[in-house]
């Protein structure tokens, strides 16, 4: 039964593997899935989120199947995308990005989508999409420059870390911050469970199945 266990994390982000971490749910392996991000023409920023997740679970599980050792796991993808209205803000990569981004969110309410994607072990492919609203204060633009020259924002959806220094930026929040964060705890989690995974079996001391 344990071999039904395992879970195989389609994602090489950091925060998303610390937040798995603060569940208590350890991943057994981390399987980066990298897909063409580009929305397709006149996409929604939610399904956009929805289509990445996917394809990013399908690619990691089919990567799993491939192998002559695979054993049946739990795949879990994410995608978090961050828009203002229907417009979809960039992944920053460069200081023009990061600039960019926190002009146009400066003094405006935006919406963080995260698509969550389950294949289990089994092939059953189960989704789940998350939205949080956002407002930030007005950004001068020193402190747009000052944010810009920290460099936290760099890889970020939309320019901005709220678990950083940009989480003094934040004046109202609906929804899940860890969604902002990059992977919404609550749903995911429950997720997890509904499709039989023990997420409570990390939580006992020395616990390990």
């Amino acid at each position: 039964m344990s071999i039904l266990q395992k879970l195989v994390l389609a994602s090489g982000s950091p925060r998303r593997i610390e937040l798995l971490q603060q569940a208590g749910i350890e991943p057994d392996r981390v399987l980066p899935a990298d897909v063409d991000e580009t929305p397709l023409r006149a996409e929604h920023p939610r399904s956009l989120a929805k289509r990445l997740s996917k394809e990013k679970a399908e690619k990691a599980f089919a990567s799993l199947t491939a192998e002559a050792d695979y054993a049946p796991g739990f795949v879990l993808a994410a995608d978090t995308v961050v828009a203002v209205g229907r417009r979809i803000l960039p992944k920053a990569e460069t200081l023009d990005d990061a600039a960019n981004c926190l002009g146009l969110l400066s003094g405006r309410s935006h919406r963080v989508y995260s698509g969550i994607c389950l294949i289990t072990p089994g092939g059953k492919l189960r989704q789940r999409l998350v939205e949080t609203r956002v407002r930030f204060k007005r950004l001068p633009r020193e402190e747009i420059d000052a944010y810009v020259a920290s460099g936290e924002w760099r890889g970020k959806a939309g320019g901005y870390a709220v678990q950083g220094l940009a989480g003094a930026f934040v004046v109202k929040l609906v929804g899940s911050y860890t969604n902002i964060v990059g992977l919404p705890l609550y749903e995911t989690v429950a997720l997890l469970a509904g499709e039989g995974f023990k997420v409570h079996r990390g939580w006992q001391v020395g616990a390990r199945l």
